[in-house]
This record gives C-alpha cells, structure tokens and sequence, in this order.
C-alpha cells in the first residue's frame, strides 16, 4: 500500500467523527513520525478544507513535527507544580544524558501535579522523579 494510500485509510478510519482533523494528524503522526506537505495536502483534499487550515493546526499544537525524528522522546513536565517541586534542577543532568541521541522536551502539565517532578516516555509516566532516576529513564530510552 502506498503513503498516499495508507493516509488514505487513516482519513477513512477517522472521517466519521465529528471534527476529524485532529484525530486524523494524531493518526498521520503516529504512523509517519510527521505531518509533512504531502499529508497536509491529502488531508486538506479529503477534508473539504485549505492546506492552510491543515498547516494551521498541523503547526499550532506541540505534538505534530513537519519532519520526522527518530530519536526516542522523554517528554519533561516543567509546570508550575513540577517546578516546585524541584523540576528545574533536574534538566541540566537531563540535557546532558540525552546529548543529542534523545530527544528531550519540555511539556506544561503531565497530570500528576502532586508526585512530580514527572516525565513521559510514549504513553508511560514516570513520576516523584530524582535526577538519577531521570538520567537513568533517559539512557534506557
């Protein structure tokens, strides 16, 4: 099956929503690793809506990336209640472990605002994180 194609079928599989943009780029993303031009323009077509709308919310939100990036990704929760609890001491022995090999972002709010400092790997949260517990998650990513 082509991209073309397999995008194709993911716009099918969401197209009965109510709203399916955001449901089909989530489904692009996850099977592509981006929402690149390309996409945009199919979606856009199979949607009934202008490539700049697409690009619009495609480039909005944090989550979807116009290029792919292999390198796994350790999301670090740096909200206002991760910060007190010690969050921003943490991110330079983080930045150190992933140098370069993983990728290592910032997130607003990981929903466990009374264990933190948290992190997300995937769909698996880490949280009541230590720098040698963060290093480790990072280097075992």
């Amino acid at each position: 099956m082509s991209r073309a194609d397999r995008i194709a079928a993911l716009i099918a599989a969401a197209g009965a929503c109510e709203g399916p943009l955001l449901p089909v780029l989530h489904a692009v993303q996850a099977e592509f690793g981006c929402i690149d031009r390309e996409a945009e323009a199919l979606i856009a077509d199979a949607l009934n809506l202008s490539r700049a709308e697409v690009h619009g919310v495609a480039s909005f939100y944090h989550d979807f990336r116009a290029e792919a990036d292999p390198r796994p990704e350790v999301q670090l929760c740096r909200a206002e209640a991760c910060q007190a609890r010690g969050c921003e001491a943490l991110v330079p022995a983080a930045e150190a472990a992933a140098a370069g090999r993983v990728r290592l972002t910032t997130v607003y709010c990981l929903g466990l605002c009374s264990v933190g400092p948290n992190a997300r790997i995937g769909d698996t949260l880490h949280a009541r994180l230590d720098e040698a517990a963060l290093v480790r998650l990072i280097e075992t990513a």
